[in-house]
This record gives structure tokens, sequence and C-alpha cells, in this order.
């Protein structure tokens, strides 16, 4: 299909300016939907438009969209939440780096190991900024956010946690986030505690608090949950587990896809992201932590690239971030992730957030209409900044059912328990179906998206 953006020589590199390029040639999109001229070529320094439609901007990226279902339908993918589409200049990135600069990174003296050692010690500086670490050592490059959230239960955790101290969860936690501290849990005699979630879904921060003592010792939630959709109140929460003692992890991968984060303005001590929901490539995601505390942290694996001297009887490890990073990197994913944070940071992630707030605004309305549906999670009204997803369950239907359904007319859902088993069993529930949205979904998707589900709904109560 014909881009409005512009291949670059360095896909990399160029991805800033292809976007800057295309929001300026295309402008903004008025109520009507009209294009009107752009007023700035700086996409993150242009002011923000209500009507702003960046999915008319972006979609020519993202040539996975432009395809037609089985029965020649236009495909519509609403499970963001699960993965991300990934952009041109994505995946140009990865065939670039492994056409031109292929090599292992950090221990060739030749000009392949050079350019690609670059690129990879650059997504760690690029991921760095996207979140205000204060240092590319603080990011440490692991293969996922499950793994990164075990580093920190193997390596902190095991070094810190002794019987009788409390680890405190949430009901609504994703099983990455659950599942690394029972393991923990049963190798230290450390105690998992769980705050639950008020009749709106969100957070039962009163819960919270009453849970922190002075046993507890690290705090470890998600800032918005994949099935809620909520958005965690970070700050106060960090506040108040520090006041109590405790570190505080934030499971960020639902929000670095669609809100701006600054590890510094959260008062977090360790974040996690991954690759795969920021339009990166799978196998690549971070652990961020404040660097006295990963100094003060053993090695998670051992290994080539984690060492600095090595004998017979005992080793020397590597500084940071190298001590955590055991064996050959994946350098085509790191540098991958990198040019998908470019290609966001272009667009700016308030732009996205405000756009991504009109389509969740629209998807609530077409939802709430249909009889016998139940919205998990926060209302809009009762959350403005509530993530672009909506999970629920429609009386008397599977969610399995309606999934297939709707699949049969190329849209593309969630159904299931979304790795949440726990919350779904607070709620009575086996299953939910979710629609989780992006910058690149429009509102003529969400319409159908509504129009089929009620068409799907309607037969499944007939035929049962």
């Amino acid at each position: 299909m014909t881009s409005t953006f512009h291949a670059a020589a360095d896909p990399v590199a160029g991805a800033v300016a292809s976007v800057a390029e295309a929001v300026t040639e295309a402008g903004r999109t008025d109520p009507a939907g009209s294009l009107t001229p752009a007023s700035s070529a700086d996409p993150v320094a242009a002011p923000l438009v209500a009507s702003e439609n960046l999915a008319a901007l972006t979609r020519p990226d993202f040539p996975l969209l432009a395809q037609t279902a089985c029965l020649g339908q236009p495909l519509i993918y609403l499970d963001h939440a699960a993965t991300s589409q990934k952009p041109r200049q994505v995946l140009e990135a990865l065939q670039h780096y492994y056409d031109h600069d292929n090599a292992n990174v950090h221990r060739g003296a030749h000009q392949l190991s050079a350019r690609a050692t670059e690129g990879f010690e650059g997504a760690r500086a690029k991921a760095a900024a996207f979140i205000g670490a204060s240092s590319p050592n603080e990011i440490v490059f692991t293969r996922n956010a499950s793994e990164a959230i075990n580093l920190v239960a193997r390596s902190w955790g095991e070094a810190n946690l002794r019987p009788g101290d409390e680890v405190l969860l949430t009901v609504m936690e994703h099983h990455s986030n659950l599942v690394p501290w029972q393991l923990l849990a049963q190798r230290t005699g450390c105690v998992l505690r769980h705050a639950g979630v008020t009749g709106s879904g969100e957070l039962d921060l009163d819960d919270l608090r009453s849970k922190l003592s002075e046993r507890t010792r690290l705090v470890s939630l998600v800032q918005v949950s994949n099935t809620l959709g909520c958005l965690n109140p970070i700050r106060e929460v960090a506040a108040l587990a520090h006041a109590a003692g405790a570190l505080v992890l934030v499971d960020a991968c639902q929000s670095l896809p669609h809100l701006p984060i600054n590890v510094a303005e959260l008062g977090a001590d360790f974040l996690v992201g991954s690759s795969h929901k920021l339009c990166g490539p799978t196998g690549m995601g971070f652990l961020w932590g404040r660097e006295a505390l990963l100094e003060a942290m053993p090695p998670f694996l051992g290994g080539g690239e984690m060492i600095q001297d090595v004998y017979l009887d005992r080793s020397n490890y590597a500084d940071l971030p190298h001590k955590f990073e055991a064996g050959t990197p994946a350098i085509g994913e790191a540098i991958g992730m990198g040019a998908a944070l470019d290609y966001l940071q272009a667009i700016g992630m308030e732009r996205i957030h405000a756009w991504e707030q009109q389509l969740t605004r629209h998807l609530f309305d077409r939802l709430q209409g249909i009889e016998g549906l139940r919205i998990l999670g926060p209302t809009r009204e009762q959350q403005p900044d509530r993530a672009a997803l909506a999970a629920f369950h429609v009386d008397g239907v599977h969610a399995n059912d309606l999934s297939a359904l709707l699949d049969s007319a190329g849209i593309c859902i969630r159904s299931g328990h979304h790795c949440t088993q726990p919350l779904h069993r607070h709620y009575g529930l086996s299953a939910s179906a979710r629609a989780s949205l992006s910058f690149t979904t429009t509102l003529e998707e969400i319409d159908r998206f509504a129009e089929e589900l009620q068409g799907s709904i309607a037969f499944l109560r007939e035929h049962s």
C-alpha cells in the first residue's frame, strides 16, 4: 500500500522524522473528519486537539492492518492489550540490522560488531529516555516483562526477604506478577498479601493501606489492569509504601504504550515493560531499577557477558547493566524496540492518550447500549483516564463463543481470563471477552465491532 511516510536510509534514525513528516503532510481532522493543515512540524510540540485522528495519520505505516479477513471483510484488530502491531519502521529496522550490521555485541573489534553494539546500546538509551530514567545503566534488557519480574524476585527477593517478611500484591495482577512471588514465598518463607478492588473495579486504596505494615518489604502492582482497565494511583501507593519502609515495583506493560510515564515522578523503585506491547518485536523487555538497588543485587543468571573476570573457583561480575544480561542478547529485537520507541515519541504520548480517550468514550457508549452486557472495571465517568480497553461479560453467552463468531466476521478480540484468573474468580466468572484499542483504531471499526457483537449475541441467544 502507499504510505504517507517516506522510507529512510537508516530506519532507526528515520522513524522520528517520518512520523513528523506525516503529521505535517496529513494535518489533523476536524469533528467532521476533513483534513486541516497541521500547525507544527514537531508532533510532540503540536497542541492537543480533541478531534485529532491519529489513526488517519498512522494506519499507512501498519501493513498488517490493511489486510482482509478470510471471507473478504476488512480485518479489524482489537487485541492490542495482548500484543501490539508493528509499524513498518520497526520491521525495516530489524531487516536493516540483519542485512547490514549482524554481529555479536561488545566483544568484537571489527566494524560490524561496533555498529551492532552502537544500535543495541542506543536502544537502551532510548528506553531510559522513554521512561525518564536517570541513566541507561538503570535499564536491564530481558526477554519480556515476566522475566524482568522474575529477575527482581530471584535477585532482590532471595537476597532480602526472610520468613515472615511480606510482599503486598493486588487481586487484579497478571499471573506474571503473582507466580514469581508465589515461588519466592515457597523458597524464602515470605508471606504474600493481596489488596482488593472496590465495587467500581478500582484499586481499594484503603484495603491496601490497611495491609501495609512494618513487615511489608515490597509492594508490586500494575499501573493499568489488563482486565479492569483501571489506572492505579502509583504515586500515592509509592508514598504509602515508602512510609512503611517498603519498595515498589510497577508492572507498566499496559500503561507504557498509552500514557507518558516518568519513573521519577511515579516514585517507583522498579518498573518493567514489554517491547511487543510497545509496537516493538517480541522476545524483548526491560527492567528499570534505581541504580543503587541494582548495584546491591546479585546476578540473576550466570554466563557470558555478565562477567568481568572468570577463574576456576570464582568470578568477578560486570558493571551495570550487563551484570544481569548473561549470554548473547536479543540484539535485533532491542534495535527494533528502539525504533518503536522512536515512533511513539515522534507521535507524542500525550497525543496518543488524547486520541485513545476519544476512542474509549465511543467504545463505552456503544457497549453500554447492549442489553445484558456488563463491563468489568470503572466507567469513564468513574475514572476518565481509564485504559482504552473493555473486558465484558454477556448474560447467558460464553465469551469464547462470542470471540469465535466475531472472528468469522474478521474482528479480532480476546476471550478467556486474560492471565487474571484470581480476578475473574472474584467476579464469579470463568472468562470474559475483551476489546482493546490503540491509536491506530478508528471510530468506524468500533462501530462495526459493536454491530457485529450485537448480532452475535442475538444469534447465540436464539440458538442456545
